[in-house]
C-alpha cells in the first residue's frame, strides 16, 4: 500500500493524477449545467490525432483516465523495483512515454468503437451548405486558414473548413473569430468553403454609370 501511494505522488502519475483532478471537476460542472460536454469541439482539432467522432471532452477524459491508469501502474512497479538516482529517473520517463503511446491508442480503438455502435444517420450534404451564413470559430479566417460553425436545415451544426478569398487589404482578407460570414462557394478539390463577410454580402451592389 505505502508502493502504491508513494507511486501516486511521484513523476509522472503526479502529473496524470492533476490532469484527472482537472477532468472530474470539468464534468462535474458539466452536471451542474454551468458547461456545456462540447464547449472545446471548436476549439481542438480531433480528427488530427484520430479522436473525431466524439465529443472533444469525452476523447480527452479517455486519454487521461488512461494515462493515469498506465503511468500509475509503471510507476509502482519502478518503485517497486527499488532502483535510484539516474536509473528511477529514465525508467519514470519511459513510464511517461509509454502512457502516453498506451492511451492514445487505446482512446483511438475506443473511439472507433463508439462510432459503430452510434446509429448511422445520413448527414446533410456539404453542398447544401452553400448560401448559408457561419460564425468564424478559430481566431480569424483567412486564404490559407479557418474554421466556421454552420448550422444545417435540419438544425444540426456543424464545424467546417473556410477559406477568405484574398482582398485589396489584409484586412478585407480576414474575417475574425466571431464574426458572421457567409458561405458563397465549396471547393471540393481543396475541401472547404469560401466565406465573406455576411454584411458585404448583403450590401447592395451600385449600378454602373449610362450615359445619356
Amino acid at each position: 500500500m505505502t508502493d502504491l501511494v508513494t507511486a501516486a505522488i511521484t513523476f509522472p502519475a503526479v502529473v496524470f493524477g492533476a490532469a484527472l483532478v482537472v477532468v472530474v471537476c470539468f464534468w462535474l460542472l458539466v452536471l451542474a449545467r454551468a458547461v456545456g460536454h462540447d464547449s472545446f469541439d471548436a476549439d481542438l482539432d480531433a480528427e488530427a490525432v484520430g479522436f473525431a467522432g466524439v465529443p472533444v471532452a469525452v476523447s480527452v477524459s479517455l486519454f487521461v483516465v488512461v494515462s493515469w491508469v498506465t503511468g500509475l501502474a509503471g510507476s509502482f512497479l519502478v518503485v517497486r523495483g527499488g532502483t535510484t538516482g539516474t536509473p528511477r529517473a529514465a525508467l519514470h520517463l519511459v513510464v511517461l512515454t509509454g502512457a502516453l503511446l498506451i492511451a492514445w491508442g487505446a482512446v483511438r480503438l475506443l473511439v472507433r468503437l463508439i462510432r459503430r455502435c452510434l446509429p448511422v444517420q445520413p448527414g446533410p450534404s456539404r453542398q447544401d451548405f452553400v448560401g448559408r451564413t457561419c460564425t468564424i470559430r478559430t481566431a480569424f479566417a483567412a486564404s490559407g486558414f479557418g474554421r466556421a460553425e454552420v448550422a444545417a436545415a435540419d438544425g444540426s451544426t456543424a464545424l467546417v473548413r473556410v477559406r477568405r478569398p484574398v482582398g485589396r487589404t489584409a484586412h478585407a482578407a480576414v474575417l475574425a473569430s466571431g464574426s458572421t460570414g457567409l458561405l458563397n462557394a465549396y471547393d471540393a478539390d481543396g475541401e472547404f468553403f469560401r466565406v465573406a463577410p455576411h454584411e458585404a454580402a448583403l450590401a447592395p451592389r451600385s449600378l454602373p454609370d449610362r450615359a445619356a
